[in-house]
C-alpha cells in the first residue's frame, strides 16, 4: 500500500482465531440467558468491557459471571473453562508472516485482551510454538488490561500513536470489528476490516498489497 510504513494489527480473529459462537453456547450452559446482548462480537454486557480494561479482577469478573448465571455453585475453573473456550488458536504461517511484514514496516499489536485470555495464551504459545511472547514479532504488543484502556475509544489509538511517534497518515491499523475500524478512522488512521479467517493472513495481506 502507498505511503503506509506502520502497520497496528488486531489480534482476535486477525492473528489468532477466535469464536464466540462456541463462548455463546457456553454460557448458555451456564444458565445465562439473552445472550446476544450478554456477549457477542458486536456488544457485551459491561462486565467484559471493565475487565479488558483491569477497572475488575478476575475475582470480580468470575463473581459477575455467577451473578448473570444466578448460580453461586459455579467453580472457577468451570467460568474459566467457559471464558476460554473463546480462544481457537493460530498457525506457524501467522508468526512467519509478521516477521517479514515487521522486515518492512514497523508493526504494532493491538488487542482487546482480559488477564484470564492473556494467560491462557501464553501458556497456548509457549506449549505449541515455544513462543515466551510477541517481542520479537512486533516493535511493541499492547494489551487492553495493561493499558487500562480499549478499542474503540479513540484514546487508546492516540496512546499508540503518540508514544511511537507515528504519523496516522502513515499508519494503517487491521482489525475485524467494524465498530474499531470506525474509531481508529477517527483519529486519522488508514484501516482495512479483516474478512476473511487468521488461516487466511498471508492471502489477506498480498491481496491488500501489503507483502
Amino acid at each position: 500500500m502507498k505511503n503506509i510504513k506502520n502497520i497496528i494489527f488486531d489480534y482476535g480473529n486477525v492473528i489468532f482465531e477466535i469464536d464466540f459462537t462456541i463462548t455463546q453456547a457456553a454460557f448458555k450452559n451456564l444458565g445465562i440467558n439473552n445472550i446476544e446482548s450478554f456477549f457477542s462480537h458486536k456488544s457485551h454486557h459491561q462486565i467484559f468491557n471493565d475487565f479488558e480494561t483491569a477497572a475488575i479482577s478476575p475475582e470480580n469478573f468470575r463473581e459477575e459471571i455467577r451473578k448473570a448465571a444466578n448460580n453461586n455453585a459455579l467453580t472457577d475453573q468451570e467460568i474459566d473453562s467457559t471464558w476460554n473456550s473463546l480462544l481457537i488458536g493460530t498457525i506457524q504461517a501467522n508468526h512467519d508472516i509478521l516477521l517479514k511484514v515487521k522486515e518492512k514496516y514497523r508493526t504494532f499489536l493491538l488487542s482487546n485482551n482480559n488477564e484470564i485470555h492473556y494467560e491462557w495464551i501464553i501458556n497456548y504459545l509457549k506449549t505449541t510454538f515455544a513462543i515466551n511472547n510477541y517481542d520479537d514479532y512486533f516493535e511493541k504488543a499492547y494489551f487492553s488490561q495493561h493499558m487500562k484502556l480499549r478499542k474503540p475509544n479513540i484514546n487508546i489509538f492516540e496512546q499508540v500513536l503518540k508514544e511511537n511517534n507515528l504519523d496516522p497518515a502513515e499508519t494503517l491499523f487491521i482489525d475485524d470489528s467494524p465498530q474499531h475500524i470506525e474509531g481508529a478512522k477517527k483519529v486519522g488512521l488508514n484501516t482495512l476490516l479483516m474478512t476473511v479467517k487468521p488461516s487466511e493472513l498471508a492471502v489477506f495481506l498480498k491481496e491488500n498489497e501489503i507483502i
